[in-house]
Parts: C-alpha cells; sequence; structure tokens
C-alpha cells in the first residue's frame, strides 16, 4: 500500500527537501504541496491523502487552524513538523488533533518512520521533547479540554493510557501488557473514543491530566 502524502511548508526549498526524502521510499508518494493552510486544507479535501505533512507557521490559515479543519472533517491524520520551540503554536496543533509532531532537524529515516506509523493509526512525538512537552502542557493556563474523567475505564484501559501516556506504541502497549499488538489497538481505540480524544498525544496529554504518568 502506498501512503499518499501532503507537505505543507510556506518555504519551497523545505517543501522541496521533503519531498526528496519522502520519495526515496517505495511505499510513500507526495500527491500536493501547500505553501498555506487554506491550500493544505483544500488539496485534502480534494485528494483525501493518509498525512498531512504540516508546518505549524504559516501566512494566512496557520497550521493550527488547517489541522483543526483536516482533523475534525476526518479528511486525514497529521503530522507537525515544527522547530525546537514549545509555545502556544506546538499546544495549539496538538489540541487541534494532531497525531504528532517532530522537529524540523530530523533525520530521513526517522521522517519515514514518522509518516508510516501515522498512517497506521499511531501517534508520534520527537523523543527529545516528549518529558519537557508533556510537562510544559500541563503547566499551560487553558488545558484544551477539561481533565481527563478516567472513571468510565476499565483498569486494563487505565494501563493503555498510562502506557499512551509514556509515548508507547501498539507494539510497545503489547509487550508491556502481555497482550498481542491486534488487542493493544482495539484498546487504544476505545480509549480515545471514552475520552474523546481525536489523537494518540491528546491520550497522553489527558494521562498527564490524570497523574497516570
Amino acid at each position: 500500500m502506498t501512503i499518499r502524502v501532503i507537505v505543507a511548508d510556506d518555504h519551497a526549498a523545505i517543501r522541496s527537501g521533503l519531498r526528496l526524502i519522502l520519495e526515496s521510499a517505495d511505499d510513500v508518494t507526495v500527491v500536493a504541496e501547500a505553501a498555506d493552510g487554506t491550500s493544505a486544507v483544500t488539496n485534502a479535501r480534494a485528494l483525501r491523502p493518509d498525512v498531512v505533512l504540516m508546518d505549524v507557521r504559516m501566512p494566512g490559515t496557520d497550521g493550527i487552524a488547517a489541522t483543526r479543519t483536516v482533523v475534525a472533517d476526518g479528511l486525514a491524520d497529521v503530522l507537525v513538523l515544527t522547530t525546537f520551540d514549545l509555545d502556544e503554536y506546538v499546544f495549539g496543533a496538538l489540541r487541534a488533533g494532531a497525531a504528532g509532531f517532530l522537529l524540523k532537524t530530523v533525520d530521513a529515516a526517522t521522517l519515514l518512520d514518522a509518516v508510516r506509523r501515522v498512517a497506521a493509526g499511531e501517534g508520534v512525538v520527537a523523543p527529545e521533547v516528549t518529558r519537557r512537552l508533556l510537562h510544559a502542557f500541563a503547566g499551560t493556563p487553558e488545558p484544551a479540554a477539561p481533565p481527563a474523567d478516567v472513571s468510565s475505564l476499565t483498569e486494563r484501559e487505565r494501563e493503555v493510557l498510562t502506557g499512551l501516556g509514556q509515548g508507547l506504541s501498539n507494539a510497545g502497549l503489547a509487550t508491556s501488557l502481555r497482550i498481542s499488538e491486534a488487542t493493544a489497538k482495539t484498546h487504544v481505540s476505545r480509549v480515545l473514543a471514552k475520552l474523546g480524544c481525536t489523537s494518540r498525544v491528546q491520550a497522553a496529554i489527558r494521562a498527564r491530566e490524570a497523574g497516570l504518568t
């Protein structure tokens, strides 16, 4: 299966570089490029890609607003590519439902792996900033939603949520909880539904808010 990607960034050189990296893989193709959020949404609506690789800071409609629309309309999963500044732009992207984010210094292999994982329904957060991100997000005065109500979760689902808070993939959850990867994926879907989360990253933040990490 070929993973179809839209690259959204206001710098043409960066778009070209990302396209070169992505299309070096046999299982990834770039179906469109966008220089701003409006174009990203328009292309996503027309082409229905698997992943939108989204810059945060773009002219006009920025990456946050574009991510919110793409996710809310079910057009694609969004992977944010950002610089190393954990500010309201990054937090806003996660609140908007981005499946994760990477730093623009990421190497080609890591970028390709992240695109594949997001396309497979997993979340991706740059490992260098996971802990700092969760601490910073938990300390912001405007939470994405009311504190997570985990009372509706089963004991196993609480364990899964804890694992998501630790950044575990489906494979990592399966190993940690001694269950199959398919079962882990099912539990993750149920946790997201019960907590009203649109992405694993949002669930990880909820886990932090609920004191489960």
